[in-house]
């Protein structure tokens, strides 16, 4: 009973030590002695040093957006199964349909090149702030205060020392108070090596997607090239697999409750700072309009993609890209209400306050900071509303429009009457128009357009390009008519007219192009708006970046009690936590682990997300689970951890005490999705493949064992 009421009182303290995504460059001084607290094995330098191979040498950014680790001296690449899903959706045929079927390179010749993929990784960081804000002043506006910092990380980047194949990387931290520099290497050749079949890798679709129990094996492989340097080159035949300077050991121990993990990678974006005001526009204005959109668009798509196979195809990743934001901000906005976000924050800063009224020189200096924050988001609210609702409904979910805003200043050099520049690019952009003609149904994005063009005249005011929208439907009969006008009469949705006017007269092309219905729809909607609302958003983002910047400054110098750790920028980052369960609402407790007996649970033949692959259900039912099984016999698949991760961290490395890979970070809970806003280390869990189910399916399901070959397994006890 004592024991009891000691792990009571000491749990809060745990929990407020987890949480933040920190700089690998500062853990010995912020961070390595309350990882050690937490059962870390390592010092920092193991994780991070500058001047010799650490783990931070093992991890990259994949293409852009996701993140990457070496798991063998030979460059063999592991990440997330919805991070590569691009190349394995790129490369498939109904004749090879490697989403449906999944792909395994049985040897480096079948491996799949895969042009657009590539592999950053951090060479070192410094801290530049002080030459980013030379000559920088508090009396100075937001515009001439951005030029002189370009000024002087133009000059930074001239005078910093690199070899010709690094890049620099320089971003703002702590909203623009303090700036970092990243000397990166990017490698460009890199080749598919393996994947499992939807069915595994994305088993529970958008259903389980953001929901825990999950039961996905969210992960494929690539391998990266370079020249025989170890350098990088363009895709070449005589190109030969990376020589990491750190690959990840990958454990067979698992993970128990209460287990040290961390997670290395490139965070996205989060806004851990925002005030109350902030949080509950985004929790009642904007996010509602956001979700309201994707959702509509997309239950259209998948009408379609149910009753056509070659649709399902063509548009899965991107449904997947629509439908992961429209879930995250769902979750979101459910998350700030139930867990009382904006009434914490308040709280907090109330304290803030408190605390500013108790120094002279603070009173003077902040007394009106927030009031002056809270104004300014009121003021944005209607704007930000009207941003939401035309890029939701326009650029990002129809995409005939999205063809049309990206043609439009093109467009306008003919108008303007120079139509040799316009001539000088018709081949540039006839090659852009093929890959989106690859990429669009005319009949599935007509659909989308139709409703939400429909809500887009009901819901935007009149003078900001409803009424435009409305009175063309009302023109032609009803927003349907509207939508068979424009994609029956646009070069921009039928391929074989855009191929004959191509090819034909520049001159014609341009007077196609200026009369085309899609386009001067797209004029019409967007100069309202490019008019009315953009230079009234960019004004009130100016200042506001202003008073966030100076709020955070203030907020790091009242709470000098208080470690801050900089919001995500896409910059390689560490967060650590435990192995934990979590209990999201009364009586209700979820365990911290999943396994195959799950995937069968969840078992529903010929669906398309709770589909399961034969071998699979074969091999559960033999329990054939070789030396990948967990102690008790069973097969596990993912795990939970405190870990604070967001977009960006998918395919990061969860890596137990000593460094070696036990699992692969995917997803977060749904109760837990406002961690980007608000981080509670009570509730917000993210979600990771078991690194045993990882090498099970790559051994015993796919028979690419051989991979297996070059990597370093790690079969020692959990100490």
């Amino acid at each position: 009973m004592k024991r009891t009421l000691f792990l009571l009182l000491l749990l809060p303290v745990l929990l407020s030590a987890q949480g933040g995504m920190w700089l690998p460059m500062h853990l010995e001084k912020q961070n390595e002695k309350e990882m050690k607290s937490l059962g870390l094995k390592l010092e920092a330098d193991d994780i991070y040093a500058p001047n010799r191979p650490s783990i931070k040498d093992a991890i990259c950014q994949f293409s852009g957006g996701c993140t990457g680790e070496m798991i063998s001296p030979e460059g063999l690449l592991l990440t997330n199964h919805h991070c590569g899903f691009g190349a394995i959706s790129e490369h498939s045929t109904l004749e090879h349909n490697y989403v449906e079927d999944g792909f395994w390179a049985m040897s480096r010749a079948d491996e799949i090149p895969c042009p657009g993929e590539t592999a950053m990784f951090i060479s070192r960081m410094e801290d530049v702030t002080a030459l980013a804000l030379l000559g920088v002043t508090e009396a100075m506006n937001e515009r001439d205060r951005q030029s002189q910092i370009d000024k002087n990380l133009a000059q930074i980047r001239v005078n910093t020392k690199k070899e010709k194949w690094e890049e620099i990387l320089i971003r703002p931290f702590y909203n623009g108070n303090q700036y970092f520099l990243f000397v990166t290497v990017t490698y460009t050749d890199v080749r598919l090596v393996g994947a499992p079949p939807s069915s595994i890798g994305k088993f529970g679709a958008d259903t389980d997607n953001w929901v825990w129990p999950r039961h996905t094996g969210d992960f494929s492989l690539f391998r990266v090239y370079a020249d025989k340097d170890n350098r990088p080159a363009p895709f070449s035949a005589d190109n030969r697999p990376l020589r990491p300077a750190h690959f990840l050991p990958i454990s067979l121990e698992g993970v128990a409750e209460g287990d040290f993990t961390m997670v290395y990678g490139f965070p996205g974006r989060t806004d851990e700072y925002l005030s109350a005001s902030a949080l509950r526009q985004t929790a009642e204005v904007t996010n509602p309009v956001r979700v309201d959109i994707r959702d509509k668009a997309l239950k259209t798509m998948d009408r379609f993609m149910r009753n056509d196979p070659a649709i399902k195809i063509q548009y899965i990743s991107r449904f997947a890209s629509i439908a992961n934001a429209w879930k995250k901000w769902l979750g979101e906005m459910q998350g700030l209400q139930t867990y009382k976000a904006v009434a914490k924050r308040q709280e907090y800063e109330a304290e803030f306050v408190r605390r500013i009224n108790q120094n002279p020189d603070w009173k003077i200096r902040y007394n009106n900071l927030l009031p002056r924050l809270n104004q300014t988001h009121k003021d944005m609210e209607p704007y930000a509303e009207a941003r939401d609702n035309y890029l939701e409904t326009f650029l990002r979910n129809v995409q005939v429009m999205g063809l049309a805003s990206g043609l439009t200043n093109w467009v306008k050099t003919y108008d303007d009457g120079n139509l040799p520049a316009f001539s000088a690019k018709i081949k540039e952009v006839d090659g852009q128009m093929a890959g989106a003609f690859r990429e669009m149904n005319p009949a599935v994005d007509k659909a989308v357009f139709a409703v939400l063009a429909e809500r887009f005249a009901k819901t935007m005011r009149p003078e900001w390009g409803g009424a435009y929208v409305k009175s063309e439907a009302e023109r032609l009969g009803g927003f349907d008519k509207l939508a068979d006008y424009l994609y029956a009469n646009s070069a921009l949705t039928n391929p074989d007219r855009w191929a004959s006017l191509a090819a034909g007269d520049a001159g014609a092309l341009g007077k196609a192009l200026s009369q085309d219905p899609v386009l001067v729809l797209w004029r019409g909607v967007s100069k309202p708006y490019q008019e009315q609302v953009v230079p009234k958003l960019q004004e009130l983002q100016s200042g506001l970046n202003l008073l966030q910047r100076q709020y955070m400054s203030a907020q790091m110098q009242v709470f000098k009690d208080k470690r801050f750790f900089p919001d995500a920028n896409g910059t390689l980052r560490l967060t650590y936590g435990k192995v934990n369960g979590y209990s999201p609402r009364d009586a209700v407790r979820y365990e911290f682990r999943t396994h195959l007996d799950g995937v069968l649970e969840k078992y529903v033949p010929g669906d398309y997300e709770f589909d399961v692959p034969k071998k699979l259900i074969d091999l559960w039912k033999a329990k054939d689970y070789g030396q990948y099984a967990a102690k008790d016999g069973r097969m596990p698949v993912a795990f939970l951890g405190t870990n604070h991760t967001t977009g960006g961290n998918s395919g990061s490395p969860a890596l137990d005490a000593r460094g070696n890979l036990v699992g692969l970070n995917f997803d977060r809970v749904w109760e837990g999705t406002m961690s980007d806003l608000n981080y509670d280390p009570a509730i917000c869990r993210n979600i990771m493949v078991d690194a045993r189910y990882i090498l099970f399916i790559i051994d015993k399901y796919a028979g690419a064992g051989y991979l297996l070959n070059e990597m370093k397994i790690v079969k020692g006890k959990r100490k």
